[in-house]
This record gives structure tokens, C-alpha cells and sequence, in this order.
């Protein structure tokens, strides 16, 4: 069946205002980033870091990391311990597991929620996604990134992965962060979120 050209123009427009949406959404989350970074009461950065501090390096912002996944919720997952960079092991448990395509290939992310932050109002709806993927140790930090996203409602997930962002033990050695497990590789160039950071 042939779409009429009025379709065509209204899916067309569609497709123009869901990008510029997301333009704008990660141009603003990019902001709040650097600001944090540059305040010394929030910025995970050493000093002589931050003292030259301008902006974080991210790739450009791109649409096909702005993933709608289908979900399986895990209920019955058992609690586990997550590996950090330390001896430190972090509580969590698996929340489900996130169904993809990136350029015509499947994958599957284990979505987790951290059993400490679940006791606290602000947390009750924040699902935590570390993922490993082929940039890591060339254009990404080496141990991998991070992600978040929202609980949602329904049975699908928003996972903007223009949003990934390095662990604060790649600014500085003294915090101690999560290791994204094996089961979190993603075996194709997520060209998208934060860049490795130059130290001083």
C-alpha cells in the first residue's frame, strides 16, 4: 500500500519534531552536567582538574541511540552483589531486561535497581543501566558507562544512551563505582553520550 503525500509530510514532520526534541533535551542535560562538574560542592573532579575545567566531550547527539525497548520484567529476581571498582560490593537487584535493535542487531540489557536507593522517595521510580560496549578504552572510558532511566508504566523503556555518562572513577580514584556485569556488553559501538576524560 502506497502512503498518500499528506501522510508522508505528517509522518515526515513527526520524525522532525521527535529529533529536535531530543536535540534539545540532551543539550539541556549536557548543561546541568557541566555546571555540576564546575561546582565544588557537587564536581567529582580533583582540584587541578576542575580548576582547568571547561566541558565534558560527548559525540554529537544522535537519534538512532534514543531507544524504545520492549521490557521483561524480572519480579523474582534474587539480590546480588555487584562488583565496584573497590572491595566495596553494591546491592542490587535485576529489575528486567531491556529488548533493542541498533542497526538491524538484537540485544538484551539487564536493567537493575541499586536496593539501598529503593528506600528513598526520590529513588523509588530510578532504574540503573552499566553497559559495556566496543568503544570502551579507545573513544569511552575503558570500564564502561552508565545509564538511567525511569520505571515506567507500561511495558516499554526509554533509553537514551546520548546520556551515558563515565563513572566518577574515571575523574577520580577515590570513589569506588559499579562494574557493569559480563551479561551488560553490548557487542556493537554505542557512538553516543560521554567521551573518555582528559586529566590533568
Amino acid at each position: 500500500m502506497i502512503k498518500s503525500p499528506l501522510i508522508l509530510l505528517f509522518t515526515l514532520v513527526a520524525s522532525m519534531l521527535s529529533a529536535q526534541n531530543i536535540i534539545e533535551e540532551n543539550t539541556a542535560w549536557r548543561k546541568k552536567q557541566n555546571a555540576e562538574f564546575r561546582d565544588s560542592t557537587q564536581s567529582p573532579l580533583k582540584d587541578i582538574d576542575r580548576k582547568n575545567f571547561d566541558s565534558l566531550a560527548f559525540y554529537p547527539i544522535n537519534e538512532t541511540f534514543y531507544i524504545i525497548a520492549s521490557v521483561t520484567q524480572t519480579p523474582d529476581s534474587v539480590p546480588f552483589k555487584m562488583k565496584t571498582s573497590t572491595d566495596r560490593l553494591a546491592d542490587y537487584r535485576q529489575w528486567g531486561i531491556a529488548h533493542f535493535e541498533i542497526d538491524s542487531q538484537k540485544f538484551d540489557l539487564p536493567v537493575y535497581q541499586n536496593l539501598r536507593l529503593l528506600s528513598l522517595p526520590n529513588y523509588k521510580d530510578y532504574l540503573f543501566i552499566p553497559f559495556t560496549d566496543l568503544t570502551n578504552g579507545e573513544e569511552t572510558y575503558g570500564a564502561g558507562r552508565y545509564v538511567e532511566a525511569t520505571l515506567p508504566e507500561g511495558d516499554t523503556l526509554l533509553i537514551d544512551f546520548n546520556k551515558a555518562y563515565n563513572p566518577y572513577c574515571a575523574y577520580n580514584d577515590k570513589y569506588s563505582c559499579p562494574i557493569p556485569p559480563k551479561e551488560n556488553h553490548l557487542g556493537i559501538e554505542i557512538k553516543a553520550g560521554e567521551l573518555v576524560f582528559e586529566k590533568h
